[in-house]
């Protein structure tokens, strides 16, 4: 059950070394992240249930560059209680330039406190 986002290395993206900023990575991460359960969550579960990140680990394997096209890959591992395991890979074209692992917890959006990831979240995102 992945999940895809392309989109083009923006001039705001480069650091002082010409190549595409570390947290520039990290953002994308959590675009594809947050795109990925605003596309399969149901209205209602938009409404009820977030998401917190409580870790990142990223590994950078390669360099990217302005202007050139960028696919951010994600998808959701296992789950806990209330805790789940995000997997990322950017690539550009067949070279991997970023894979990460993230830890995020459920929500509840009214109170913002941890509440159980149900059977009703694990199956539309393949959470084992």
């Amino acid at each position: 059950m992945k999940f895809s986002h392309s989109f083009c290395v923006q001039v705001s993206d480069i650091d002082e070394h010409k190549h595409v900023n570390n947290v520039a990575y990290l953002r994308w991460i959590q675009e594809v992240a947050v795109a990925h359960w605003e596309a399969v969550a149901s209205k209602e579960i938009l409404d009820v249930y977030t998401w917190f990140v409580l870790r990142h680990e990223i590994d950078y394997r390669n360099r990217a560059f302005e202007g050139e096209e960028i696919t951010a890959t994600t998808w959701v591992g296992e789950a806990t209680k209330i805790k789940c395991e995000r997997f990322t890979e950017i690539r550009r074209d067949e070279d991997i330039l970023v894979e990460a692992k993230s830890i995020w917890c459920l929500l509840n959006s009214k109170t913002q406190r941890p509440t159980r990831i149900t059977d009703e979240l694990r199956k539309p995102f393949g959470m084992r």
